[in-house]
């Protein structure tokens, strides 16, 4: 897929000493680049359990680009994407990989932690860059691949920091945890059980499988164990099935949600209002309506570009990504070397990038630490853009920045 290059108004200039995009000295190349373009491949879901926000995320793609490449592209080069669709499948996601792996540069896109561990043998090997569409630290330590965001298990200690904060947590207190049995609810959880260690907490988590419907029980059970906060760390439909259960049980417990497990579409359902009362959204993005740099000279971009299309806050993530790895690149292309090798070696010298707040500030030069401690939390609000309000944010509790400074 090729984007169209378009003119730009403002156009985000966010680093510093990384060069040029003109060549001014000879770059050694490798596979997906020539002397007018660097292609790089986007594996991700397009039909799956995350297709909802496919379409925002891919329009985002198609804003960094068009920037990027009006700025005169990366090193000399227009960047080009190839975008394939896995359906969070991992045998089509091999397949999909296997066709694009010869072709590009490296992956600003895999969507999915299992699809990012079914590849990541062949990224060693071929010495591939790629960014997962994954906050979890299991992939922290690969030297291919590059999380552009917090990890899941901060995102869940950031916002019950709030909550404490808050005066709606105290210790000794009840919390449940309903998570989905893959790598994303793992993770998550493994953040809840942080902050119950350190606050005495009586954590009770209830696992179900991917695409199972047993967020109804685990709800019901919460309910009769006296949780005062209820975590959720599942697929959308999986959320929504949980939001509503605590309606159906006419119980108003605040609810603490993994902002990947959310559909924007819930807001257009009877559960809106439940939604908007009770339910703090935490995440490694910042909200599309946020008072901040980054989303607010993307929000005005994709309303100019895409006046019908839904914004949604991985349309910010898909900018930020794009930022990163053009960080990347130029710095490989400082370096004189865009072959694979070049690019790893400049990921890792890369010690700072400024997504003006779309993300917190990224550090990819500490191996097997997230690149940044910095969460986002919202509120879902009809009224503003996007539909989801800043509520804090990029934020990192005392107990994040513990946590992430832990081995892994």
């Amino acid at each position: 897929m090729r984007y169209r290059i378009v003119s730009v108004g403002v156009i985000l200039v966010l680093l510093a000493g990384c060069g040029t995009a003109k060549r001014a000295v000879p770059v050694k190349t490798g596979p997906g680049v020539t002397d007018d373009t660097i292609t790089l491949g986007v594996l991700s879901d397009q039909t799956g359990p995350f297709s909802p926000t496919a379409p925002s995320r891919n329009n985002g793609y198609g804003l960094v680009v068009d920037d990027i490449n009006a700025q005169g592209g990366v090193c000399g080069r227009k960047l080009h994407l190839n975008i394939a669709d896995h359906g969070y499948k991992v045998d089509r996601a091999l397949r999909e990989y296997f066709d694009l792996e010869p072709k590009v540069l490296g992956f600003l896109d895999v969507t999915g932690t299992a699809m990012m561990e079914a590849i990541a043998p062949d990224l060693l090997q071929s010495r591939v860059l790629a960014a997962p569409i994954t906050w979890t630290p299991s992939l922290l330590g690969h030297p291919s691949m590059m999380l552009v965001g917090s990890t899941y298990d901060l995102d869940i200690i950031n916002g019950l920091s709030k909550y404490k904060k808050d005066g709606v947590l105290a210790d000794g207190d009840t919390v449940g945890h309903v998570y989905v049995d893959s790598d994303f609810g793992r993770v998550a959880v493994e953040g809840s059980k942080f902050a119950a260690d350190q606050w005495r907490l009586n954590l009770l988590t209830k696992s179900i499988p991917e695409g199972g419907t047993e967020a109804v029980q685990a709800i019901s059970e919460l309910k009769a164990a006296g949780a005062k906060v209820v975590i959720v760390s599942t697929q959308p439909q999986q959320t929504t099935s949980a939001i509503g259960s605590t309606e159906a049980l006419k119980w108003e417990v605040p609810m603490l949600i993994s902002g990947i497990g959310i559909d924007p579409s819930i807001l257009k359902t009877p559960l809106a209002q439940a939604v908007i009362k009770r339910v703090l959204f935490v995440t490694a993005m910042a909200p599309n309506s946020a008072d901040l740099p980054g989303p607010k000279m993307v929000a005005k971009e994709y309303k100019e570009k895409y006046p019908n299309a839904q914004l949604t806050p991985a349309t910010n993530h898909a900018y930020a990504l794009g930022l990163a790895f053009a960080a990347v690149l130029r710095k490989a292309c400082a370096d004189g070397d865009l072959t694979r090798d070049g690019v790893l070696r400049a990921f890792r010298a890369t010690d700072r990038v400024d997504t003006q707040s779309l993300t917190g500030p990224l550090r990819f030069s500490q191996v097997g630490r997230p690149p940044t401690d910095e969460s986002y939390l919202a509120k879902a609000d009809p009224s503003v853009l996007g539909a989801f309000a800043l509520v804090a944010g990029p934020y990192s509790s005392d107990l994040a920045k513990l946590k992430a400074g832990k081995p892994r």
